[in-house]
């Protein structure tokens, strides 16, 4: 059996620069928050925004994004995305999100090939969608895929192969990738967060303050987009996805994560490998007319130093999950969300009230402005415990409250 992948591009078939392969996203917003520093302004705040010094309700303009994207094609078959990105709020910054190269020829006897190359976010995320990979049904992604967009995007090749039987759909997705080996430390040192910034190429985010016993080992920053280990000891990651959707429109996915650093991997700036690996359930669904439920639930372990007593200094558990359900409203979508997120810590350095348990809550409408707009309102509350935030004169529990209302921009 053979796939076919159309007769060679002509000059007519490439194209580089018309309009149909430009386009120009984002969002301006206006955002009241209370509660804790953010943890982009290095604090242990779960929010993309801060409350006032005093944790009292805040309310300022902002910047969401503004994103440049490019999709040129040559032919039927291959196509390329390059996206970049200028982002807003509490640290403003710049650079290149997603650029990768892809591969989809014709679907041939009921089954469908598609591969991608380049710096890109694996398949993970129910809640995002388009060439920019924006957050579709609300202005906040879920704790789960938060996360994704901060520490799992690295360089990968990637292959799908999907079947139509009888009206349902199989697929199996499997990729290799590098410049991973520092995802997990945003999540073991500062925990779960509920924000839509993505780690633009290059860039570096910031840590909370760091334990006692870590704080000369670890920079107050990571770059996750990166390589750590000696050249002779490198080794790809991976990751698989099978997915199943049945005619009903519901659609289920298993997907696996494993970055395969070694704990002991440290380069000059004294930035760790991190074995990090995860598994997730997903799902989409539409059980009763046009209401639509999508969750994830994800489970996993990272890891990193040196071994000590038996014990490495780092060793976190991690699991999350939410459900998210949408349905339209007059001309618009109402969504709601619920979801639990915990760390847990077992590490010989850490102090062993290290690990965090937490949950939120979020309500959201979308209702079209015009051609190119829509609005957004949104509504987020998020409660954890951390008994890290008592040595910096914090209660362990804190809760925050964030209202947003953006204007989502798309030419």
């Amino acid at each position: 059996m053979s796939f076919a992948s159309g007769q060679a591009a002509t000059a007519a078939d490439v194209e580089l620069l018309t309009p149909s392969v430009l386009s120009l996203t984002g969002d301006a917003r206006l955002v009241g928050a209370s509660g804790e520093r953010s943890w982009i302004d290095e604090g242990f705040g779960k929010l993309r925004s801060s409350g006032g010094a005093g944790g009292e309700f805040r309310i300022k303009p902002e910047l969401g994004s503004a994103n440049i994207v490019w999709q040129p094609r040559a032919g039927f078959a291959w196509s390329a995305t390059v996206v970049a990105s200028i982002q807003g709020g509490e640290r403003s910054e710049a650079g290149l999100s997603e650029a990768f190269a892809s591969f989809k020829p014709m679907r041939r006897d009921g089954l469908s090939f598609s591969a991608r190359a380049g710096l890109m976010w694996p398949p993970i995320s129910t809640e995002h969608g388009g060439a920019d990979w924006h957050v579709t049904d609300t202005v906040t992604p879920s704790a789960i895929n938060s996360w994704v967009a901060e520490e799992l995007r690295p360089l990968a090749a990637e292959a799908t192969i999907a079947a139509d039987l009888n009206g349902h759909n199989l697929s199996a997705t499997a990729a290799i990738m590098s410049a991973n080996d520092t995802a997990g430390t945003l999540l073991a040192f500062r925990g779960w967060a509920l924000h839509d910034r993505r780690t633009l190429a290059v860039n570096r985010q910031p840590l909370p303050p760091l334990p006692e016993e870590l704080e000369y080992y670890q920079p107050q920053y990571t770059h996750p987009l990166l390589d750590v280990s000696p050249g002779f000891a490198r080794r790809p990651g991976y990751y698989a996805r099978v997915a199943w959707q049945t005619p009903d429109n519901v659609r289920l996915e298993l997907f696996r994560y494993d970055n395969r650093a070694r704990p002991e991997w440290v380069n000059e700036e004294l930035e760790w490998g991190w074995r990090t690996r995860f598994q997730q359930v997903a799902a989409v669904a539409r059980p009763l007319g046009e209401l639509e439920i999508k969750g994830q639930a994800m489970v996993g372990r990272t890891q990193m130093g040196i071994e000590e007593q038996g014990r490495l200094w780092v060793d976190a558990r991690f699991k999350a999950a939410f459900l998210l359900a949408t349905h339209p409203l007059g001309k618009g979508k109402l969504a709601a969300r619920i979801e639990k997120f915990h760390v847990r810590q077992n590490g010989s350095l850490l102090t062993q009230d290290a690990g965090e348990p937490g949950r939120a809550a979020l309500l959201a409408y979308s209702h079209p402005l015009a051609a190119g707009l829509t609005g957004i309102a949104e509504a987020l509350h998020v409660s954890s415990r951390r008994g890290q935030r008592e040595e910096i004169g914090l209660a362990a529990r804190q809760t925050q409250t964030q209202l947003q209302v953006s204007i989502r921009f798309f030419w």
